[in-house]
């Protein structure tokens, strides 16, 4: 999977896995497989951060498609019977209102050249090639040593599934443990890429019942988790690499989803808008006021009061009468 014309990208992932190694080598042991561990899960954040850009791009323009959903059903409506017809109005609509239905595409193509980068590196590091007795891409001999001798949960960051078990062996661990362990991030990779297909795809169903790939969404998501068994082949700090963007998706899209639910139309099929549940910030914001009033005084008794009655007076006095 080596292509010569990335080699300037290959260099640049070495470099910055050098540098990270570095910065946590300087508190924690450099061959620890707790070091090597949050050296690829810190790098693999930092790479789905600068792409970030391109995923809240996809995500608003996928916005804009769900809002023309009603017009695109009138549409298919209207030229049912006109395939090519159809599709001209859809894309004039989707261009009209600066929708593109390929802006999904867009992070998926930004991060397989950094996948390939990661395998690339972490596979020559893993099986240490040299070049005329160098490590490639830059790397010293120090640090691939120190990723050859590293163990996560007893298992070699360079082991794969199907690794001899002489070879797993020469690294110092147990043939069995290693399997186990392996096997347990296989079935997690596999997990986290059914859970964020199935999250994209329930999303998308919801944008559009009528959806003639609905069928074939349903399969994608059923068969997408058997695709993370040919991890199996990689080496365990490649599946960390690949558990660890799983998860960021998955955490990614959940967050994008809950502050833009989906739109609501009326029976013109205008878009309505909907009121968005204020996140934490919002509410601590909201409550900050009223936290920091000062105590309200409690209330004085006001003074009771009294009024003067004229004392009852005896029945001769009021009558005049003397009494006997």
């Amino acid at each position: 999977m080596e292509l010569s014309w990335l080699n300037w990208l290959y260099t640049a992932v070495a470099y910055v896995i050098n540098l990270v190694h570095q910065g946590y080598s300087t508190f924690l042991n450099p061959d620890s497989g707790l070091t090597w561990a949050l050296t690829i899960i810190t790098i693999t954040v930092m790479m789905r951060i600068l792409i970030f850009p391109l995923f809240l791009k996809q995500m608003r323009s996928s916005k804009k498609m769900q809002e023309l959903a009603p017009k695109v059903q009138d549409i298919r409506k209207r030229y049912k019977n006109d395939k090519q017809r159809m599709n001209q109005e859809v894309m004039a609509l989707y261009q009209g209102a600066g929708a593109n239905p390929l802006g999904g595409c867009l992070p998926v193509v930004a991060q397989f050249p950094i996948f390939i980068s990661m395998f690339t590196v972490l596979n020559n590091m893993a099986h240490g090639t040299l070049v005329n007795g160098q490590p490639k891409f830059g790397m010293s001999l120090e640090m691939v040593e120190s990723a050859r001798s590293a163990h996560i949960f007893g298992a070699p960051l360079p082991a794969s599934f199907w690794m001899d078990a002489n070879q797993i062996e020469a690294f110092g661990a147990g043939v069995v443990q290693t399997k186990i362990v392996l096997a347990i991030f296989v079935a997690i990779s596999s997990l986290t890429t059914f859970l964020t297909v199935r999250q994209s795809v329930t999303r998308s169903m919801q944008q559009m019942p009528d959806n003639p790939m609905a069928q074939q969404q349903k399969i994608l998501m059923y068969i997408s988790p058997l695709f993370a068994f040919f991890s199996l082949n990689f080496p365990l700090g490649l599946i960390l690499y690949w558990v660890t963007t799983n998860v960021w998706t998955l955490g990614q899209q959940h967050w994008f989803y809950s502050r833009h639910p989906m739109p609501q139309f009326d029976a013109k099929g205008n878009v309505v808008p909907v009121a968005v549940k204020p996140g934490l910030l919002a509410k601590l914001k909201k409550t900050a006021p009223e936290d920091s009033a000062p105590p309200a005084e409690p209330e004085q008794p006001q003074p009771k009061i009294v009024r003067q009655q004229p004392s009852r007076q005896s029945r001769s006095k009021r009558t005049g009468s003397k009494k006997s």
